[in-house]
């Protein structure tokens, strides 16, 4: 037995509203349901993404304020070493890596390793004013920096004019590590003792020489060529 809300009527079940005062008829359970229904929007909404421009721009500011905030600190409260060039260094290597990817995405791949390589370098010298040493730097970390990037640019040179699969990619990656590694021996031995060796790297240099010649064989023949990527699923 149901009554009407508003007058007190006695109703019939089959009634949508009150014969004597209009009222509509609302069974509390279905009004229960309606609410649990409509806590939830029916449609997804899709949040505004962030552009690059102001990522790079709030980067760009958080990187300046820790550069700042360190040098201030180091020179009128931790003055005892120019600690805070070190963060300094490292915010600006951090910009640099990420300008090809928020700040300025037109620009090249030859260029963005081009500023790596100097803000590495530039980071590098700023340790040898912490340390009051540079003789490492320009006998052993410059020339390393010369020749990861000399490597890098050579590897993405590759990558933008010569055929790109995974083969070639394969063959392109395992040639500059063997050079990379020989070249690291050479300069790390002529630092340390003047007199060349190569120990490690030449075994490198020759797994690296091994995979080469496999790879080579693979390209040459299509038919093996054509296995091997049916077999490996690329």
């Amino acid at each position: 037995m149901s009554y009407c809300v508003n007058c007190g009527v006695e109703l019939d079940k089959s009634l949508q509203a009150c014969p004597l005062c209009n009222t509509p008829v609302i069974n509390p359970r279905e009004l229960e349901q309606k609410m649990v229904k409509s806590s939830f929007p029916k449609e997804k909404g899709q949040v505004e993404t962030v552009k690059r421009k102001d990522l790079g721009l709030l980067l760009s500011v958080v990187l300046i304020a820790a550069g700042v905030t360190c040098g201030i600190l180091n020179l009128f409260v931790f003055a005892g070493s120019a600690w805070s060039l070190l963060i300094i260094g490292a915010c600006l290597i951090v910009w640099v890596l990420f300008i090809p990817i928020v700040i300025y995405t037109k620009l090249s791949a030859y260029s963005a390793i081009l500023f790596d390589g100097i803000a590495i370098g530039v980071y590098l010298y700023l340790i040898t004013l912490v340390t009051g040493n540079d003789t490492w730097f320009f006998e052993l970390a410059l020339p390393i920096v010369l020749l990861v990037f000399c490597i890098a640019e050579l590897f993405t040179l590759c990558l933008k004019k010569l055929p790109v699969t995974f083969l070639t990619t394969t063959l392109y990656l395992f040639t500059a590590t063997g050079i990379l590694c020989v070249g690291l021996e050479m300069l790390i031995d002529r630092y340390l003792r003047s007199q060349i060796q190569l120990v490690w790297s030449a075994i490198v240099l020759t797994v690296c020489v091994i995979i080469d010649i496999a790879l080579i064989t693979m390209l040459s023949r299509a038919r093996l060529r054509d296995a091997v990527r049916r077999r490996l699923h690329f």
